[in-house]
């Protein structure tokens, strides 16, 4: 059951990080799988920095940073490659 938890809560990030990092989404689908993948990239930076959140906020927090971290490197990345 958990693991359908982080999957339903990377979804979700994906969602709000799209709509918080207007111009470096890419639609709804990538951004959702953006959220997925976010969750794992937050929760590896949160543990970079000592951070720890627990329960279901927590997690949403975290895979909503790390999305947004996310999406900002790609779009930075796809700006840059297309000059």
């Amino acid at each position: 059951m958990s693991f359908l938890w982080y999957i339903i809560i990377g979804l979700l990030s994906g969602f709000v990080a799209g709509k918080l990092m207007r111009g470096y989404g890419f639609g709804l689908w990538v951004n959702l799988v953006v959220g997925i993948i976010g969750g794992v990239l937050g929760g590896w930076i949160f543990g970079l920095l000592g951070l720890h959140a627990g329960g279901i906020i927590g997690n949403l927090i975290t895979s909503v940073i790390g999305a947004v971290v996310l999406l900002w490197i790609v779009g930075v990345l796809g700006r840059a490659l297309n000059r």
